[in-house]
């Protein structure tokens, strides 16, 4: 059991939990129907990727972590207060996702730097690609529902 390949991994599963409440917890704050959609796809695949990542720590020998980080809780805390002050409009919520995402993409790098066997730097690899693509596309989203609000 190599246990800072696990801790790395446990890192990023709950990085993915703050990732799937948190799309979810979007989701629920949009109008748009094909928004939430959308977020709800995130989720699902935030989801997906910490199914991948605890199937990796078992098979290092670990225990998968099973919650989201404090830090991520407290994120959807500040979203459901933001959205309560400033209104639950689509560009303030998808401003809340990118910075999730800004989130994301920092725990995966700092994964990346590591020196980890190659079978799970490639699933992190792989999973970094999914999580810019995300933030690239949700950045896309808040352009577009500030145009629209313009």
């Amino acid at each position: 059991m190599d246990k800072d390949v696990i801790s790395t991994l446990n890192d990023l599963i709950e990085t993915c939990k703050d990732g799937e409440e948190g799309f979810k917890s979007c989701a629920e704050d949009v109008g748009n129907s094909q928004l939430k959609k959308t977020l709800l796809t995130y989720a699902a695949s935030c989801s997906a990727s910490a199914r991948e990542l605890s199937a990796l720590v078992t098979a290092h020998g670990g225990n998968p972590e099973t919650k989201s980080s404090l830090s991520g809780t407290l994120h959807r805390r500040w979203i459901d207060i933001k959205s309560l002050v400033m209104g639950k409009d689509d560009e303030a919520v998808l401003n809340e996702c990118e910075r999730g995402e800004d989130v994301a993409k920092k725990s995966y790098r700092r994964a990346l730097e590591k020196d980890l066997p190659l079978d799970v730097k490639a699933v992190i690899e792989r999973q970094y690609q999914g999580v810019l693509q995300n933030h690239d596309a949700i950045k896309i989203l808040r352009d577009r529902a500030h145009a629209a609000a313009l």
